[in-house]
Parts: structure tokens; C-alpha cells; sequence
């Protein structure tokens, strides 16, 4: 079978992530283990596996909200050391402060606070008219799009999503999933998304990440054109995922037959 590569994204300005032997372990617990991983600059790559396996431990120690228990995560050469400026995240929750219109929730993403650029953010997301509006007012589709404002309003180097479209219905997920790749295709910040939805991940990413048991189990490129269309090609990609996740998913369920 043949795959159309994808169009190089030019002048990246993403950050380069290197991901060099990292453990991560709460108490006695070993949640991930000598994860190694490179991510070039510019570059879209979503994480997928089953709940619990340590995808969304990985993105927190990326975002710096969690310190490594070994090894080391670098961005550009830099090792991680807490949060970062140039490094935003996006949680399934909108995370919007509700005394606080939606220009002004944009606002909290930069130092400057200015107000026109946090407008001219809203207005990448199509929420321009509804700047001065209160969050819970919105529906939360358009909840989320403020939240995307607010991370890319100080134009980050790396873009962390962390299932941030799983509450959405099917079409405004849909809707969600243009506007990040448009945005991404536009702005060149590398990205990183965890995702239950295989079809998501094969939907926006250049290189798809499974992880089973806090180990890198299955590592793939994406080599569909932009955009992407529901074909043969990309239903190939998606069952070859799937196919993958479901065998281990398999050998664990007799594991625990035979252990009865």
C-alpha cells in the first residue's frame, strides 16, 4: 500500500524535545520506565494507550508540573526544571475562571496582560464577538477555544494537550480538531496530544506514541497528506493502532485467566 508523505512544515520554530532514559515512580509505584524519545522541532505527535498507563504522567513531566525520578527531559538542550514560559498545556477541563470574562481569562496566558493582544488570540479561535462575555455562558466547545487562546496568546514553543477535546460532542470535536491543526500548520509550535481516540491521533499527528505499562510499546509515522480524509489510508493506520493496542489488551485478560 501506498501513503501520500506529508508536506514539510517550514522554518519550525517549535522546541526540540529529547526524552533521554526517564523514570517516573510515585512511592512504590513505577509508572513510567526508561522512556526514550525525540521529538523534532515543529513536530505533532500524540500518545496514545489505555487509561493508566503513563501517557498523561509523560505530558506533565514535559509541562514541568512533575520532577523526573530519573533521566532527564530537555527542550532545546535545556533540561526541565518546573514550568516554563515558552511550554503551555490544555486539559480536558476549559479551566476558565468564571468571575472573569473570556478577554480577560486570555489575559491570565501573558506577562503583558495587553488587552488587544488577547483579542487578536480570541480572534484566532473565531471568538472575537464573545471577548467580553462570561465563561458559563458559552457553550464548551467555545469554552475550550478561549482556553486555546489563553495557551497560544504568548505564541508557546510547545503545546501540550491533554485529552482536551474528550467532553466535546462529535461535530464540535471535529471543529476543535481543524482549528488546533490549522493553528499548528500556522504557528509551527511542536505539539504533543494524549488521546483515548485513535482516530484523533491519526487525524492530526505526524508520529503516533503507545505506551503499555509505562514503556514506548509502538512508535509510527503518519504519512498522510494534509488534510486528512476518513480513506483507505487512513483507516489502515488507524486499524494498525488499534490492532496493536487491543493484542496486548488481549494477553492480559488471558494473563489474568490463567492466573485464577
Amino acid at each position: 500500500m501506498s501513503h501520500s508523505p506529508q508536506g514539510a512544515i517550514k522554518e519550525a520554530k517549535g522546541a526540540y524535545v529529547s526524552i533521554d532514559s526517564v523514570g517516573k515512580s510515585f512511592g512504590d509505584k513505577q509508572v513510567l520506565s526508561d522512556i526514550n524519545l525525540s521529538i523534532a522541532s515543529g513536530q505533532f505527535v500524540a500518545i496514545v494507550g489505555r487509561s493508566g498507563c503513563g501517557k498523561s504522567t509523560l505530558l506533565r513531566l514535559l509541562a514541568g508540573l512533575e520532577e523526573v525520578s530519573s533521566g532527564e527531559i530537555l527542550l532545546d538542550g535545556i533540561a526541565v526544571n518546573g514550568i516554563r514560559e515558552d511550554t503551555r498545556m490544555l486539559f480536558q477541563d476549559a479551566r476558565l475562571l468564571p468571575w472573569k470574562r473570556c478577554v480577560e481569562n486570555v489575559q491570565l496566558g501573558m506577562k503583558s496582560r495587553s488587552y488587544e493582544q488577547a483579542l487578536a488570540s480570541l480572534e484566532q479561535v473565531g471568538l472575537h464577538e464573545r471577548a467580553n462575555e462570561w465563561p458559563s455562558v458559552l457553550s464548551g466547545g467555545q469554552r475550550q477555544r478561549v482556553s486555546l487562546a489563553r495557551a497560544l496568546v504568548s505564541s508557546p514553543r510547545l503545546l501540550l494537550l491533554d485529552e482536551p477535546l474528550g467532553a466535546l460532542d462529535a461535530l464540535t470535536r471535529i471543529d476543535m480538531q481543524n482549528l488546533i491543526e490549522n493553528l499548528w500548520l500556522e504557528q509551527k509550535f511542536t505539539t504533543v496530544l494524549v488521546t483515548h481516540d485513535v482516530d484523533e491521533a491519526v487525524a492530526l499527528a505526524d508520529r503516533v506514541i503507545l505506551i503499555e505499562n509505562g514503556l514506548i510499546a509502538f512508535d509510527i509515522q503518519i504519512t498522510l497528506a494534509r488534510p486528512r480524509e476518513r480513506n483507505n489510508d487512513f483507516i489502515y493506520f488507524e486499524k494498525l493502532i488499534l490492532d496493536r493496542i487491543l493484542q496486548r489488551g488481549e494477553h492480559e485478560q488471558q494473563d489474568k485467566v490463567y492466573a485464577i
